[in-house]
Order: structure tokens, then sequence, then C-alpha cells
């Protein structure tokens, strides 16, 4: 649906103030529509509440632009009250709820950080975490144990394994010489796992099973990956950080409410009952 807010002429409404010669305050009035003042700080907290996209306009259009918006808002909106219904006064309400709602929650969840803060939890999350090996291998799939067999004594006599990988195989892996790459534990099926773990680098293993056939294996390399520096996880950190603030914030308020709900019978289908709350 289109925005009909721009362009409306409103000129006859709107009575500005005179030219204010003291520092401005957020309760200095900007416009008055119908009655109704315009402040500063209405500006100043729709600012707050813009995109990041329009944040970085010059002040001067900011301040013509977001005036103008409210001006037009307000005396669209002193018409829409004069013949308001229950349905919209209900929806007023619930947007001022959530409006309220997410701004307190937005103001706690984007406090500061502090590096003892992000240290903090560097530590309880990464300091005690001990490095993960990590295993370079290359294998050969082929259907039967028989020719998996064959190709371990082909090994054994000097073949090469690339080669025979590159003829052999029938994984995907195959015509790059049978390289897997790097991986760690809980990366490849645990019986691929457990035999490629107990080989030494250089050692061609015993014909190994899995559901995609036979495999001949050899270790290529193993390295040890440490835990992440504090700076690869920062981000990841301060967003926990600060989900946690707001989950911790959430409980408190709401152990803190006064809730009261009445046991009364109401069938959940009358959530649907728009009549209810119709003009």
């Amino acid at each position: 649906m289109k925005k009909y807010l721009a362009g409306v002429a409103l000129s006859a409404l709107i009575s500005l103030p005179a030219v204010a010669q003291d520092a401005p305050s957020a309760d200095t009035v900007l416009a008055t529509v119908n009655g109704t003042e315009i402040t500063l700080g209405h500006l100043i907290a729709m600012t707050r509440m813009l995109p990041p996209q329009y944040q970085d306009l010059p002040d001067n259009v900011l301040f013509d632009g977001l005036l103008e918006q409210l001006v037009q808002q307000e005396a669209l909106a002193s018409v829409a009250a004069e013949d308001m219904g229950l349905q919209e006064e209900l929806g007023l309400e619930n947007e001022r709820r959530a409006f309220l709602a997410a701004t307190l929650l937005d103001r706690i969840g984007n406090a500061e950080i502090t590096e003892e803060e992000l240290q903090a939890e560097y530590d309880a999350v990464y300091g005690s975490a001990e490095g993960q090996t990590e295993y370079n291998a290359s294998h050969i799939l082929v259907e039967t144990e028989e020719e998996a067999q064959a190709l371990i004594e082909e090994l054994a006599g000097g073949a090469d394994f690339a080669e025979l990988a590159a003829e052999r195989s029938i994984g995907p892996s195959g015509p790059n010489g049978g390289q897997l790459g790097w991986f760690g534990a809980g990366m490849m099926v645990p019986s691929f796992e457990a035999a490629t773990f107990a080989l030494e680098v250089g050692e061609v293993s015993a014909p190994v099973q899995t559901q995609f056939g036979w495999h001949v294996i050899v270790l290529n390399d193993t390295r040890e990956q440490e835990p992440p520096g504090l700076e690869q996880v920062r981000a990841e950190l301060t967003e926990g950080l600060r989900q946690a603030r707001v989950e911790a914030a959430m409980t408190e308020v709401m152990q803190q409410a006064e809730i009261d709900r009445p046991e009364i019978g109401i069938d959940p289908s009358a959530i649907r009952a728009l009549d209810l709350i119709a003009e």
C-alpha cells in the first residue's frame, strides 16, 4: 500500500514557534498542529529509530524531512482520532507496548561490552580448550574387499598411491589422487575415522569398509589446530554477551512483575472474533 504523507498541504494547520534564542532542549517546540506540540525531543526519538542508511543524511535534510513528516502525521492522526473505534485504540495500545519493550531491550543489548567482559567470556569458552588434531589423508574407494587388498599389495610393491586412485577409485576424489584434505574428529564416518586415526604418517591401512564400499587409506600428515584467538571470535562472543544481557533482563523483569492471570475458560478461537472489537 502506498504511503500518503508527503505532499499533503498542511500549512494552514501549522503554527511555527518564535525563533529560540536559548540553547534548545528536548521540550523546545518546533511546530504545533491542531493544538498538539511537536518538540525537538520528538525529532530526536524519531532519528534514533531510522535505518542506518538514513542516519548518514545531512542534518538539515533529516531535520526538515522528519519535522515535515511528524507535522503531516499529527494532522492526519488528529482527524483519525475523532472517529477512532475500539479496534484502532487497542491496536495503538499494542504498538505502544511493543515500542517501549523494543526500546528497552535495544538499550540493554546495545550497551557497551567492555574488554574485561569480553576477555572473561573468551576465557570461559576457550580458556581450557585443548588443540584438536587434524588429519590429512587420501583414499582409494573400490567395491570389494578383494580389490582393496590387491591395491594394498600393489602399493607395497612400489605403486604410486595418487596414480592408483586416479585409475581405480570409484569415489569423487579419485581424479584428484584420492586427496581428502584436512579433517578432524566427527567429520568422517566412524569406521573410516578410526582407521585413519590409528595410522602413522605415510602408513597405508588395511581394507576399511563403510556404507560407500571398501577403502584403502594413506595418512599424509597431521597437525594440531589451536583454539581461535580472541580477535577471531570477537564478533561471536560480543553477540553472545548482548543476547545473554537481554535474556537476563527479560528473566529479571518477569520475576519482578506482578502478573495475575485469572482462571477463566475462553475458547482459543475467540482470538479471531473480530466482531468483538468492530465499530
